[in-house]
């Protein structure tokens, strides 16, 4: 499975949304399930899927499907 796969089988898990959603125009402010906790377990499970740990600053700015894959890129992730 590739990183993107992987990605967005965690976005669809906790997130219950389909992977045709899963675009630039995806962010917390359109999904209504993407609430605190949410928020916390899709960090948790890319935190432990992508065996990273994010800095306080990318986990309050992880709002958006594409803004977390930056995040991901920045550290050291290859988004494939």
């Amino acid at each position: 499975m590739s990183n993107i796969e992987k990605y967005n089988e965690i976005f669809m898990r906790v997130l219950e949304v389909p992977v045709s959603v899963l675009d630039e125009n995806f962010t917390f402010k359109d999904v209504p399930q993407w609430d605190s906790v949410a928020h916390l377990s899709l960090i948790s499970e890319l935190e432990d899927a992508f065996d990273v740990f994010f800095e306080s600053d990318d986990v309050l700015h992880y709002g958006s499907y594409c803004n977390g894959i930056k995040i991901l890129e920045r550290y050291g992730v290859v988004m494939n």
